[in-house]
């Protein structure tokens, strides 16, 4: 599932905020589960919300109960961060047992507050291996400073869709794979329309385009954000240079920003009919796994296929990652339910039939190694691409911070200055940039 609909819901302050307070609530601990006999009833919260997606979590809630017949679980969707947080903040009877967020960026926030339970305990308590059983880059999006709040349940990774007709017209034979063979493609598949409009553009690197916010291309380089202090290194980075470089040479190569613009605010919306890759008014996209079959159900009038996003040039042998994140999942601090919120826990992120079920279900990449693997997983190979991408030792998640959202916003911001020809002084701009985010990160820690 797109990760939108939760993401662009929660202001960063805001979620800092309620982690903030959430934190200084001093919750309960312990459980008064441990006979797994007793009768029990949980309450899970998430986020999904469309009719298909409730469906394949109530079945999954179903095939539990089932497996732990004295466990009951009292499923609520559609439910934000902010709303989570607030009610693990206010404690009592009505807050959930376990809880799912789609915001990865936040995990930093749960573990360090102490609001989510840490959950190595449990797993050494049931013999659940982590690093046997779950990808690299997905641990380390749901742990923070060694605690490992929360584990992954299903998760995202992001390539190239491209429009295979328009390739063959061009005389164009794969997808690019660096971003000097992106950049030939792009100029070669753009047709302009009068003046400064276009019929076609081959690849909009537009950071505000749909899934194309800054921080998932920059994962092709393979960036550093933070040094081992945790302060911010953009201006010290070398990829922060280059990434800049490459998307402005696009942008040029493309028309200039201005026209680029004016093309993309004509752009419908992106989960309608109206989406510019789907009309064909883009003939590369960048996005997730749920698009193939969003796609697929709009029988698009085009032979489409998907391949992981190009890699700078001199990183070439490293073609095949891409930007990973997902849905977490976890155990509130406050439960007194623990065990038995464990065992939920354990079986939607850690049952290989169910962690594939879901995954089907929904169209999401499956999470664990077993899962991937399996032979009853969906097999058409477009959507398998993406398993390829999660798998790719040089595949790359955002680092958790105890600021959440707030060092990819501000980075985001600064991008946008960037694409409009606003930052003058690159290196300049970069270290008040790290300076922000620093100061932010301080401010959140105090």
């Amino acid at each position: 599932m797109p990760r939108w609909r939760i993401r662009s819901s929660v202001p960063a302050a805001l979620a800092a905020a309620g982690l903030l307070l959430a934190g200084c609530a001093n919750p309960s601990t312990g459980s008064d589960d441990d006979d797994p006999t007793k009768p029990v009833t949980l309450k899970f919260w998430h986020g999904w919300s469309a009719p298909g997606e409730v469906k394949a979590i109530d079945e999954s809630i179903e095939r539990f109960e089932k497996l732990h017949p004295n466990i009951d679980v009292k499923s609520v969707g559609n439910v934000t961060d902010a709303t989570i947080n607030q009610a693990l903040r206010a404690g009592g009877g009505e807050a959930p047992d376990v809880v799912v967020s789609f915001t990865t960026n936040n995990v930093g926030q749960y573990c360090d507050s102490g609001m989510w339970a840490d959950l190595d305990p449990f797993m050494k308590k049931t013999g659940l291996d982590k690093k046997k059983t779950f990808p690299k880059t997905l641990l380390d999006y749901t742990s923070y400073n060694g605690t490992q709040c929360a584990l992954p349940l299903l998760a995202d990774a992001f390539g190239m869709y491209y429009n295979k007709d328009v390739f063959e017209e061009a005389g164009i034979a794969r997808p690019p794979h660096t971003v000097s063979e992106l950049k030939a493609a792009a100029k070669k598949l753009t047709v302009r329309s009068g003046k400064d409009s276009y019929k076609r553009v081959g690849y909009m690197p537009n950071f505000r385009l749909y899934q194309g916010s800054p921080d998932r291309l920059f994962s092709q380089w393979g960036p550093r954000y933070f040094d081992a202090d945790g302060k911010s290194r953009l201006a010290k980075e070398p990829a922060t240079y280059d990434y800049f470089k490459a998307t402005n040479d696009l942008i040029d190569a493309q028309g200039g920003f201005a026209d680029l613009e004016k093309f993309r605010l004509t752009f419908g919306d992106e989960m309608s009919s109206q989406n510019a890759f789907l009309t064909q008014k883009l003939a590369m996209l960048l996005d997730g796994e749920w698009r193939g079959l969003m796609l697929k159900d709009a029988k698009a009038k085009f032979d489409w296929g998907v391949a992981p996003l190009p890699v700078p040039d001199d990183q070439a042998d490293t073609y095949g990652r891409g930007f990973i994140t997902g849905t977490v999942a976890g155990i509130a601090h406050s439960s007194k339910h623990q065990n038995a919120a464990w065992e939920l826990v354990r079986f939607l992120t850690a049952d290989t039939d169910q962690v594939v079920n879901l995954a089907n279900a929904i169209h999401n990449v499956p999470s664990t190694f077993a899962a991937l693997k399996s032979p009853k997983l969906d097999a058409d190979p477009k959507f398998r691409t993406f398993f390829k991408i999660l798998r790719s030792e040089h595949s790359q998640a955002l680092p958790p911070t105890t600021n959440g959202n707030s060092y990819v916003n501000s980075f985001g911001d600064f991008s946008y200055g960037v694409e409009a020809g606003r930052v003058k002084d690159m290196r300049e701009g970069l270290k008040k940039l790290d300076d922000q985010i620093d100061a932010d990160n301080l401010q959140s820690e105090n």
